[in-house]
């Protein structure tokens, strides 16, 4: 039994031998294969997309939200009580400085000055003779000065009686369009009482405020761009006109109010207003896009490319706008960088530019041009 077992195990021993042999040698006789990008092979770079630096004229603007407000606004009010005797005005209608809009019953006011002017007549009358009279030593100088003190306070009620008078009729004090009255004729109003609001939106005014950052960068006559959501994508010019002396001490922020032309009367007092500040604007900057950057934690980075590789170059960047970088410092007009695909490169590394169906790189550069 024991020598059975021997057996079994050589002839085990020998079959495994056997294997090995057979396929180390079919091994070692198959033909080899050369692997991709061995010897010989072209060195493939990282696949980028690139651009130009161009030149062109950016802007640093800020924005702001405010309210349009009439040029001028009154609420017309009577300064006496009285009834309604005419309303001259149609609502919504343009009326001219000094116009009449509302006379209120003004008869017994001018029997009232008719009586006083009768009176004014006879003290003049009595004037003259008491003068004649103290010239030929007739009458005393005191005589003279009671006839000369009746005609001055006639005068006086005359001017009294004559000023009331004025004010039963309601004129426009500027230029502007009436609105929705709240009386009628014939009505009783009392002083104050409200009766309908002159708005002069020729021109409005549009208050808003900015941060105090910026205080040093405005000034008068500085252009502003206004856009309303009653008319999206339009926008209204106008020029600041006043700055408030101080900064609002909760918000840090400066209150600014600027004059808005409004030809045809389309905007209206109390909309809300997109303001656009044009505070500086360059001209021949150089403008990268904005994914050409690569930020290294507190510095800023562009890719050039030069004889086929990709040169890690620090840069100094200015103002920015949708899409595009200002660089202040450390590339020239006319030089290529890498656009897209900066995120696999190290500095020096090999890059390949991909190219467009016409063969052309993929110029990822834009030409700057002036914000509107």
């Amino acid at each position: 039994m024991k020598k059975l077992l021997l057996f079994l195990v050589a002839v085990g021993v020998l079959a495994g031998a056997g294997y090995y042999w057979k396929y180390s040698t079919s091994s070692s006789a198959a033909p080899k294969t050369a692997a991709p990008g061995g010897a010989g092979a072209p060195p493939q770079g990282v696949p980028v997309k690139a651009g130009t630096v161009m030149t062109g004229s950016i802007s640093e603007e800020v924005s702001a939200v405010g309210t349009l407000l009439a040029n001028e606004s009154v609420m017309i009010r009577p300064e006496v009580e009285g009834r309604i005797s005419t309303i001259h005005f149609a609502e919504g209608q343009l009326v001219r400085q000094g116009e009449k809009l509302v006379s209120l019953d003004s008869s017994e006011i001018e029997a009232q000055l008719a009586a006083v002017n009768a009176e004014l007549s006879l003290n003049r009358s009595r004037m003259r003779r008491a003068e004649e009279l103290q010239a030929k030593k007739f009458i005393s100088a005191e005589a003279l000065d009671v006839a000369r003190e009746n005609l001055n306070q006639s005068l006086a009620r005359q001017a009294e009686i004559q000023a009331k008078l004025n004010k039963m009729t309601i004129k426009a004090p500027f230029e502007g369009v009436a609105g929705l009255r709240q009386v009628s004729p014939g009505a009783y109003v009392k002083a104050g009482q409200d009766i309908a609001r002159l708005e002069g939106i020729g021109t409005l005014k549009a208050d808003f405020r900015v941060p105090e950052l910026f205080l040093r960068k405005i000034r008068e006559n500085q252009e502003a761009q206004v856009g309303v959501d009653a008319f999206p994508g339009e926008s209204f010019r106008g020029s600041i006109y006043a700055i408030e002396p101080a900064v609002d001490e909760q918000t840090r922020t400066v209150l600014l109010r600027a004059r808005i032309p409004n030809p045809g009367a389309r905007l209206k007092p109390g909309m809300f207003a997109r303001v656009n500040l044009v505070l500086d604007t360059r001209e021949n900057a150089l403008l990268v896009p904005e994914q050409a950057l690569v930020p290294r934690g507190n510095d800023r980075f562009v890719f050039r490319l030069i004889d086929g590789k990709a040169v890690m170059t620090q840069v100094e960047i200015g103002l920015r706008r949708t899409g595009e970088v200002e660089i202040v410092q450390g590339l020239k007009a006319g030089e290529a960088i890498v656009t897209d695909g900066q995120l696999r490169l190290q500095d020096g590394s090999a890059v390949t530019v991909l190219k467009d169906e016409g063969g052309r790189m993929k110029d990822e550069g834009r030409a700057g041009s002036a914000n509107k």
